[in-house]
């Protein structure tokens, strides 16, 4: 039925016109930034820059996906291109995600729910140990103030993978990596006074981490989580993991296509302004045969996401409670 209609083929007039005016921000930002000069206005330069780099990531990811082009080399192109001005290893990043997309919210397998300062499930609050333990007993609350690391974290992963050769083009992506830095640097220094300088940075890496991590947390955290033990078909696998998000035009835009995550992973490659289509038919299909399918609004969604790692965190808060618990 997807082929039927279509839903595979390749919009590239759409990415085009996303790519032009990601781009055309981009550079109305940097305009801004040179013009406003060493001043504290700068400070909302930064958290456009946020936004920008946030829409320029969606578009690396789409690219990893092939969701742009047939050819590997075109998409793969754009990727490194999209990679280098928002200071990311493409190759990195792809490789992890592909990890994700096989086997989501699996707590042997899937890199996205490994994350050393949270706990998704109770096996990992269990593991944790010192200043850890402490955040996982109280991660409910430091979940959002610990989105505005994740730009420098996407960052620090980048670069260790790149210097120990864990991508196939590290010569590549460690010029690429080395390029963003300096031009980055150079340019926030040169501009500005040092105390701006990193308030600038602070300001933009942080919006650009919440940003980043508010797109992405909704799809899957708080749904269901797998281990070796469960053995599922690959349409309940995505499904049963994965969230949808309601909402108008907007959300698609602010969310980069991702609020239609169970049509993304049952079509990884399905260009993005298609999945609004397929999402009826989806729909409708794991209806037929009683299969669940997740999808609420956005702030519901935060607050399913909040609800679970409170409730993972309280055999940490709570020991004595928890022994008794059957």
């Amino acid at each position: 039925m997807i082929k039927q209609r279509g839903l595979l083929k390749r919009r590239r007039p759409y990415y085009a016109a996303k790519m032009a005016v990601n781009g055309g921000l981009f550079a109305a930002g940097c305009v801004a930034f040179v013009v406003l000069g060493d001043s504290w206005w700068q400070v909302v330069t930064a958290a456009v820059f946020a936004g920008v780099f946030t829409q320029l990531a969606f578009i690396g990811h789409d690219a990893g996906h092939r969701q742009i082009f047939r050819s590997r080399r075109a998409n793969d192109l754009v990727g490194h291109v999209h990679g280098v001005l928002t200071g990311i290893s493409y190759g990195w990043w792809v490789g992890k995600h592909r990890r994700h997309h096989a086997n989501p919210n699996h707590e042997d397998a899937d890199p996205d729910i490994e994350i050393r300062a949270l706990a998704f499930t109770a096996r990992q609050s269990g593991t944790k140990r010192g200043v850890l333990r402490w955040m996982a007993k109280y991660q409910a609350l430091l979940f959002f103030p610990l989105l505005t690391l994740e730009g420098i974290v996407l960052h620090v992963c980048s670069i260790q993978a790149v210097l120990q050769r864990e991508v196939k083009t590290h010569r590549v992506e460690i010029a690429l990596l080395s390029a963003h830095m300096v031009v980055y640097l150079a340019a926030v220094f040169l501009v500005l006074s040092p105390l701006k300088a990193v308030v600038f940075i602070a300001v933009h890496q942080g919006l650009w981490g919440v940003y980043m991590g508010c797109a992405f947390a909704p799809n899957h955290k708080g749904m269901p989580t797998l281990s070796a033990a469960d053995k599922l078909d690959f349409l309940r696998k995505q499904v049963l993991t994965s969230r949808n998000i309601r909402g108008s035009r907007f959300v698609d835009f602010l969310l980069g296509g991702l609020n239609y995550q169970i049509e993304h992973h049952l079509f990884p490659s399905m260009p993005r302004p298609n999945l609004r289509h397929a999402q009826q038919l989806v729909h409708e299909f794991c209806t037929s045969r009683g299969l669940s399918y997740s999808q609420c609004g956005l702030l519901s969604s935060y607050a399913q996401v909040l609800r679970h790692l409170h409730a993972i965190g309280a055999p940490l808060r709570h020991p004595s409670v928890s022994r008794t618990t059957p």
